[in-house]
């Protein structure tokens, strides 16, 4: 494997935990939080500098329904991404403790919320668009060639994202992507590990959504060719 395929893979995996991270907010603490989201957004930067020949791209060639689909999504996680990082800094309370909000609290809250759920089932979405590479080298092991093997490679995200539904809704987390809760409620109590079991299922959810949603696309550019 390629050097450049690696650090691509490391730093892909590296904002897939921060990610999961972030959603604890203050499970893992506020300024830790602060922290993760400086770190997220220098390995987002660092992931599009990788990926450059993909942004050179984007406006040449022909769009399949695929392509144009991952573009959307790119575009959505680019501009959460944003909305983010600058309500993050309007809010700040350590790193950026300096920058005052005033009376536009309410507002960069609001879009903090906003941009991090959505964000986090884009980013979901994305993972899911992306696992070509690693399906790829799962499907060359003796593993995967046995009958067992694939059954389990394809039983065990669908079986995730079935808890991953259950997860949606017991965390509220569409109450958050719409607003309907203006507050994240955590149980303080509760183990780290639980939570992040839960958003876990949820990000495999919507990355097997993303999967096979890519697959469908790509097979009716294929009839259509």
């Amino acid at each position: 494997m390629k050097t450049n395929t690696i650090v691509k893979i490391l730093v892909d995996i590296g904002m897939t935990i921060i990610l999961m991270l972030l959603m604890a907010y203050e499970l893992v603490g506020r300024q830790a939080h602060e922290w993760l989201g400086m770190s997220i957004f220098v390995l987002f930067i660092l992931h599009h500098v990788l990926n450059r020949k993909w942004a050179k791209s984007i406006f040449k060639g022909k769009y399949t329904l695929f392509r144009g689909f991952q573009t959307i999504v790119v575009f959505i996680i680019l501009m959460t991404m944003l909305g983010s990082m600058v309500s993050g800094i309007m809010l700040s309370e350590y790193v950026f403790a300096f920058v005052k909000p005033g009376s536009g609290y309410e507002i960069f809250r609001n879009i903090h919320m906003l941009s991090a759920y959505w964000g986090f089932v884009f980013m979901s979405i994305h993972i899911g668009t992306n696992v070509g590479v690693m399906t790829g080298m799962i499907k060359k092991t003796k593993a995967y060639k046995s009958k067992s093997g694939r059954f389990i490679f394809i039983s065990v995200p669908i079986l995730i994202s079935c808890y991953g539904i259950y997860a949606f809704y017991k965390r509220l987390i569409w109450q958050y992507m719409f607003l309907i809760s203006h507050f994240v409620f955590l149980d303080y109590s509760e183990p780290l590990v639980f939570f992040m079991a839960d958003y876990f299922s949820v990000m495999v959810l919507f990355a097997t959504v993303g999967h096979y949603l890519s697959k469908f696309l790509q097979s009716l550019s294929t009839r259509k060719a």
